[in-house]
């Protein structure tokens, strides 16, 4: 699979996987603040829509592959379940790596307890090893609140020594990984067989049936695997000219140098190569769109995400993105609020009025647009629809429409 590239931004949080300190990695195997951070948070789904190019910061050759020996344990205190010491005869084990902080970890924490529920009294022991974490004391009340969703074993990493942590050391660094979560499947002889995202472990629960039988093809998954590691080393190689536009692009973005972001842009999308200009289409258009309106060439600016609109009108998250940019970045002078309604309300019949973001982004414009209870009512549909950890800014977001004020970006 592709290295991703989210537009020229810093590494983020992405819809299936969190990235830490600055790292990149492969999607599925090694996936991927300013304005953005208001931005994606309002948007999270479009980060795969928005997968750019192979290849990013060159990885060393992971020494942690399937087919290996897992790891020593090396955890650091068990904050929920009995310790692990070591990897039983007979026994199976996920290790799967995760943080609070982390969104999509969140979101797949009770499909893997899921997981865990199934097969508890079949001889599968799940370890949930938290890494990367900013502040450990925020472990256990995270896993208090998350109750009956996440009942399986959790552990603390042991930093001792060393600032990363030694299981994400031996484990998530040796493989080759840094985006989170991230699972390790070690069968019964404590031999990894199999390495990525939980979700996708959910819906391929076969292979923990063949590891806990005892007749998984651990050869076959081994030969498989590495032969996808040199497909993305090769395309990592192959990619690296289109790369280094991208970097220039990003770098002349940064230093508002938008003639120089855009020359770098046009050179970068004729390396593409034609198999792959479909998939490219959406991120070109809105790094396009964005040094458009950093260069305040406002008519062009609006043109081209109005045509990105009409033929991206099935994508909310996208046409939510386009909406959110207009409405929220102070740097704008001009902002078309006819077009960030028309985008917004685009969004918002796609995702049949549930999304919570989308709503929040079309409160936005209505208030705007001087139709405030129209804004109100968007407001408090999100305020419904929203996850806990999100209600209390928008309240405050509507605490601000019902006074009459435009509140900053949330």
């Amino acid at each position: 699979m592709l290295q991703t590239l989210f537009l020229s931004f810093s590494p983020v949080k992405e819809d299936l996987w969190c990235i830490p300190n600055g790292k990149w990695y492969k999607t599925l195997m090694r996936q991927t603040h300013s304005l953005m951070t208001t931005i994606l948070k309002k948007c999270a789904a479009l980060l795969l829509a928005l997968t750019a190019v192979a290849a990013l910061a060159a990885t060393e050759e992971p020494t942690l592959k399937i087919g290996d020996p897992a790891p020593k344990l090396q955890n650091g205190k068990y904050v929920q379940g009995d310790p692990v010491k070591g990897f039983e005869p007979g026994k199976a084990y996920i290790v799967e790596f995760w943080a609070t902080w982390c969104g999509p970890c969140r979101q797949s924490i009770p499909h893997l307890n899921d997981i865990y529920t199934k097969y508890k009294d079949k001889g599968l022991v799940v370890i949930g090893q938290d890494c990367f974490e900013r502040d450990d004391s925020l472990v256990e009340p995270f896993i208090k609140k998350m109750g009956d969703k996440m009942t399986y074993r959790v552990a603390l990493d042991d930093k001792t020594g060393n600032g990363e942590g030694k299981m994400a050391a031996a484990w998530m660094t040796a493989a080759g990984l840094s985006g989170i979560p991230s699972a390790f499947l070690v069968n019964t002889n404590g031999v990894v067989a199999w390495i990525g995202h939980p979700m996708e472990l959910e819906q391929k629960q076969e292979i923990i049936d063949q590891v806990l039988a005892g007749n998984y093809d651990l050869k076959k998954a081994a030969a498989d695997y590495a032969k996808e590691l040199k497909a993305q080393a090769d395309e990592q190689k192959a990619m690296a000219p289109l790369q280094d536009k991208m970097n220039a692009m990003s770098k002349a973005m940064r230093g508002k140098k938008w003639d120089e972001a855009l020359d770098a842009l046009a050179a970068a999308e004729k390396l593409v190569p034609e198999d792959r200009k479909a998939s490219m289409e959406i991120n070109f258009g809105v790094n396009r769109f964005r040094i458009l309106l950093g260069k305040k060439d406002y008519p062009a600016a609006y043109k081209l995400a109005a045509k990105m609109g009409e033929d991206q009108k099935d994508n909310p998250m996208l046409l939510n993105f386009l909406a959110w940019q207009i409405v929220s970045d102070k740097a704008i002078e001009k902002p078309d609020l006819a077009l960030a309604e028309t985008l917004a309300n685009r969004a918002n019949a796609v995702a049949k009025g549930a999304n919570p973001e989308i709503l929040d982004t079309q409160a936005r414009v209505l208030f705007m647009n001087g139709k405030k209870e129209a804004a109100i009512a968007a407001q408090n549909k999100a305020l419904a629809l929203a996850a806990p950890d999100d209600k209390a800014a928008l309240q405050s977001t509507l605490d601000s429409y019902k006074k009459g004020e435009l509140p900053d970006r949330n």
